[in-house]
């Protein structure tokens, strides 16, 4: 063991190392808090001046996480910075930054490629590097592990870089940072133990894999398994429609076998920073390989036209009420990409909206936990949320139930909407004026 290795891993398990956090949106907050928590002191760093401006005032910018929670840790240590000079105070490095995809859906590694060459200045002997985000394998190999050592500093001997992906779910009150196990692959045996005396602080169950590789290929698979399974049964939901079969009431029969079936539910299309966008790093990067990932691309077409789908059951339905959709009044329910949180990532809900205003219609929204319309880089509406009563509701020709939030008033809503295009299932008895998308 390396006298480097030897004195992080102790400063870890006493917890006077600093902790970094590059990144400080829906992974890097969660990860600040449980650090700060139990006693690390935590210097988060972002390139956004005004979330550094919050954050120092005590005051939070994600819904699920409450402003009490930055002010406390923030009296108890934590610091924000736009100040990247400060990353040679830090024994750890955590990068939590995005990973989106190009148009041509592409990875687009620019954030990590450019937050890795912003600390690369000041990093020194006995740090640790960490990246969080999700890639394609390779990525820590390829593109951290030589700008790391460009200043001479050897990994696996005098720094230590892993890969380590995030696993948040925000608004899922059953698992918090701390209980949701840890996935970390180190470049060396060494890089390896000192992930783990720095994550097993802070996490109840860390695994650890043979490679950065393996690891960044795990985060790949789960997310995958999601995509395809979603994929199939919203094939599933458009065959059972045909069909005149409940597909909810299927997957809740089939849920009852207490082996080899894992329940998934079909919606509107895939929303959120990982499962529409993470499966297309493995399909850019198999490409090198010669590789095609038809299951991959599979589920991508088919939960790509769910929005459409859910477009064609609210023209069927005006049309039954003798209405076009051109110039018809449509309320949207729900347009962050999940229920009960505010991350409108690749949301659904937002591209149904784009869709009936192309079609002509007057579109709305109602989303209890979006008040106004966010500043988007590719979408763009001048709204803010409807507030739901029976006037209002009375008011539209058709409302379209895209994210089935707890704070809606389903019971209202079914009174008063003249017609109901209900995408989530809320809605499971028929009634004439609800259909089923």
């Amino acid at each position: 063991m390396s006298e480097h290795q030897e004195a992080s891993v102790a400063k870890f398990k006493s917890k006077e190392a600093i902790i970094g956090i590059v990144g400080l949106g829906y992974v890097g907050l969660p990860l600040m808090l449980r650090y700060n928590a139990i006693g690390f002191r935590v210097l988060g760093i972002d390139i956004d001046e005004s979330k550094v401006t919050r954050l120092n005032a005590g005051q939070s910018y994600i819904e699920h996480i409450p402003a009490d929670k930055i002010a406390a840790a923030r009296d108890s240590g934590f610091i924000a910075t736009t100040d990247f000079s400060r990353v040679s105070e830090c024994d750890a490095l955590i990068l939590c930054v995005p990973t989106p995809l190009n148009k041509y859906r592409e990875p687009d590694m620019s954030f990590v490629i450019n937050t890795t060459d912003a600390l690369k200045p000041y990093l020194r002997a006995g740090q640790i590097v960490s990246l969080e985000s999700t890639t394609y394998p390779g990525t820590t190999e390829e593109e951290l592990l030589p700008r790391v050592q460009e200043g001479g500093l050897v990994v696996g001997e005098s720094i230590f870089l892993v890969y380590s992906p995030e696993r948040e779910d925000p608004g899922n009150p059953n698992f918090e940072t701390r209980t949701i196990p840890k996935v970390i692959g180190g470049h060396t045996p060494a890089c390896l133990e000192v992930g783990i005396a720095l994550y097993g602080q802070a996490i109840d169950k860390v695994v650890a894999v043979s490679s950065t590789k393996a690891a960044e290929m795990t985060k790949l698979l789960e997310n995958i398994h999601r995509a395809v399974n979603i994929g199939l049964v919203n094939e599933m939901k458009v065959v059972a429609d045909r069909m005149g079969i409940d597909i909810f009431e299927v997957v809740d029969a089939a849920a009852t076998k207490p082996f080899g079936f894992t329940a998934y539910y079909p919606g509107p299309g895939l929303g959120g920073h990982c499962i529409p966008i993470d499966p297309f790093y493995l399909t850019w990067k198999a490409r090198e390989y010669g590789l095609h990932t038809r299951f991959i691309e599979l589920s991508g077409e088919v939960n790509k036209a769910m929005p459409e789908y859910v477009l064609s059951k609210l023209m069927d339905g005006l049309n039954n009420s003798g209405k076009a959709l051109k110039g018809s009044k449509v309320l949207v329910l729900g347009i962050a990409y999940k229920k009960n949180v505010d991350d409108m990532r690749e949301s659904p809900s937002v591209e149904i909206m784009e869709l009936i205003e192309a079609k002509g219609g007057i579109v709305a929204y109602s989303d209890p936990h979006v008040p106004v319309f966010p500043k988007m880089r590719e979408h763009h509406f001048e709204l803010s949320s409807q507030a739901l009563s029976a006037e209002n509701l009375a008011n539209f020709d058709a409302v379209v139930l895209a994210t089935d939030h707890d704070k809606f008033d389903y019971e209202l809503i079914k009174q008063h909407a003249r017609l109901i295009v209900d995408s989530r299932g809320k809605y499971r008895a028929p009634v004439e004026h609800i259909i089923k998308a």
